[in-house]
């Protein structure tokens, strides 16, 4: 789909008519062939902007300037705590800006960026870097909080499900992390082609305070990344742990109502209703007295096991 915005009194906003940023979402192919003929945009190119798997990237060329950005994926239920990576495409014209992406993402809803005036084609490309940046922040922040979450629920559970979740996360983080380290090398190289690119006094400062922005999200990343990898073997061992406790609790069950079961079998109907007529009881009595008797023995067994395995603690 194809979406014309104009800069306009400081905005940038939507018109049919025509304007200087062109997005592409999910492009078809004839909007493909378009880019390919009209603008005369690379076939490489065009497929590297819809990659995700494509590193970042900053080529200079003759006609424009060529930008692959990695942007966090729009997070849905029904990728599993999966966070994934995408890339866009950014061609930078001296009168236009060219915004290809294989989805939907938030390119323009930064609450920082959209305070600032946009001017120019460099405001442009300002506010979509610094977007990136703020969902790559907000989506480690979520990303850690679900981790906490799931390792309060893994310390009282032996379900795989939250060691698979934990396992989960952390690929995430590890697609992140990877993408950030690309987009620290765009923005190295960006600042270096500033001036080509048109980037006036103002919009290099607010770039050296994007390059701030995103060393910190670098650092959150790696952070949440090492924490994470660090604590999995221990998580690991806290699963172990509950399950060598359980099968300790269903071993002393399974003795206390063994050791019963050794007695009352020596002794079948025909001895114990002989025993009570000896000794001039009632059956039906005799038997209640028999099971409760076994119930206070298997329970004396069991206390009796859980009290020894606490003195060897």
């Amino acid at each position: 789909m194809k979406t014309y915005l104009r800069i306009k009194d400081g905005k940038l906003l939507p018109d049919a008519d025509g304007g200087e940023v062109i997005l592409y979402e999910k492009p078809t192919l004839e909007e493909l062939l378009e880019l390919e003929t009209v603008h005369e945009i690379d076939e490489h190119d065009l497929r590297s902007a819809t990659d995700r798997d494509e590193i970042g990237r900053l080529e200079c060329q003759e006609k424009c300037v060529i930008i692959i950005l990695k942007v966090p994926k729009n997070y849905s239920a029904a990728d599993n705590l999966l966070f994934k990576v995408l890339s866009i495409g950014l061609f930078i014209f001296k009168d236009k800006l060219i915004i290809i992406t294989a989805e939907h993402v938030s390119l323009f809803e930064c609450k920082e960026s959209n305070n600032s005036s946009t001017k120019t084609i460099p405001d442009v490309l300002i506010r979509i870097i610094h977007s990136a940046i703020a969902h790559f922040i907000s989506h480690l922040k979520v990303i850690n909080m679900i981790s906490e979450d799931i390792e309060t629920k893994l310390n009282q559970s032996v379900d795989n499900k939250y060691f698979l979740n934990m396992f989960t996360l952390e690929k995430s983080l590890v697609y992140f992390l990877n993408a950030i380290n690309d987009n620290s090398t765009v923005l190295d190289k960006l600042k270096v082609s500033a001036a080509k690119i048109g980037f006036s006094h103002d919009n290099i400062e607010t770039l050296d305070d994007i390059i701030i922005d995103n060393k910190q999200c670098q650092s959150l990343a790696n952070t949440y990344t090492n924490i994470l990898s660090g604590l999995m073997d221990a998580r690991g061992s806290v699963v172990g742990n509950n399950l060598n406790v359980m099968m300790k609790n269903l071993n002393a069950l399974v003795i206390a109502i063994a050791l019963p079961t050794f007695f009352t079998g020596i002794g079948g109907m025909s001895e114990m209703t002989g025993m009570c007529a000896a000794i001039g009881v009632n059956p039906v009595l005799g038997y209640i007295i028999f099971f409760v008797s076994m119930v206070l023995f298997g329970s004396a067994v069991f206390i009796s096991i859980r009290k020894f395995d606490k003195l060897w603690r």
